[in-house]
């Protein structure tokens, strides 16, 4: 199995020093003294491209609120009757970019786990088990862990992952993601901005656009290995630097929200004003999100949308 970590040990510590705990570098900490061109390198493999059903394992308790927060935002990824911009999937639409074509998703089952039937540790196999619970063709399988369930490596090495199962019936593998609520744990590593971070400026935290600091962090993490996944799916699609700890579509633009981000800071985002929630993309049912910048391959550039 393939499997992609964001936050290996090396890259969290010069994450750490970029003060963005919420997405993962795998830059070298040589990369503070002589920053290399960011330039995604297409490695000639397969890209997710076409429909795909996203099924989704819930592991450990999330109430409704907090479930629908995740689903609505899958489900704005397709474009929808959403008459302002910014949009989530206008965001989504530059995933489009990386070699011809387009990835539509679309939501499948979901499966329930609320009664911890593998515990409340879970080490990488655990969530390829978990993943493997909703095997078939042409599927992205999501797993997230609620805010009191420990995986192997989380907060620690990173905030969630994308890697691959082998499906038994013919031997092919699928995509699979897993996503952890670090509202407990370790929201200032994982839930950046909307929690003040451990090290660096103490600035003030953005207001979560969906009132959850955990869910709405696991949405920003969500989306940075979601678009990995579709555009570095078997270490041999898109990303910059070594296959076991590469710069992919999102994390190559660590601590990007808008224009004029700097280190600790997320750059100018939307403000909601009547509850003073910060965002910078628009979904279905009224949602709002903050989402990470992603690489652009046509201006080899980290573009936002704001």
């Amino acid at each position: 199995m393939a499997s992609f970590s964001y936050f290996t040990l090396v890259s969290f510590v010069f994450f750490l020093l970029l003060l963005n705990p919420a997405t993962a570098t795998t830059r070298k900490l040589s990369a503070l003294v002589q920053q290399q061109p960011l330039i995604l390198k297409y490695h000639n493999g397969l890209l997710l491209k076409g429909n795909f059903t996203v099924n989704i394992i819930w592991y450990g308790k999330f109430t409704p609120a907090q479930r629908s927060i995740l689903i609505d935002f899958i489900q704005s990824l397709n474009p929808h009757k959403n008459p302002l911009p910014p949009s989530v999937s206008s965001w989504w639409k530059t995933t489009d970019k990386y070699k011809a074509g387009s990835s539509n998703l679309v939501l499948g089952k979901q499966i329930i786990e609320e009664n911890y039937p593998l515990g409340k540790f879970l080490k990488s196999s655990g969530l390829v088990n978990l993943a493997g619970k909703a095997a078939g063709r042409n599927v992205i399988n999501i797993v997230f862990t609620a805010k009191e369930v420990t995986v192997e490596g989380f907060c620690m090495s990173r905030c969630g992952t994308h890697g691959s199962v082998l499906r038994a019936g013919d031997k092919t593998r699928f995509p699979y993601l897993w996503v952890g609520n670090s509202e407990t744990q370790c929201p200032g590593q994982c839930a950046w901005p909307f929690h003040q971070p451990i090290y660096g400026p103490q600035t003030p935290p953005l207001l979560a656009p969906n009132g959850d600091v955990g869910v709405d962090g696991m949405v920003i993490n969500l989306a940075t290995v979601l678009a990995a996944a579709v555009t570095n799916p078997f270490a041999g699609g898109y990303y910059q630097g070594p296959a076991t700890a590469p710069l992919e579509a999102v994390s190559a633009c660590t601590g990007v929200f808008g224009k004029g981000a700097y280190p600790g800071y997320p750059g100018q985002v939307l403000v909601e004003k009547t509850t003073g929630a910060s965002y910078n993309a628009r979904g279905v049912n009224g949602r709002k999100y903050l989402l990470p910048a992603m690489w652009d391959p046509a201006k080899s550039a980290c573009a936002t949308l704001v």
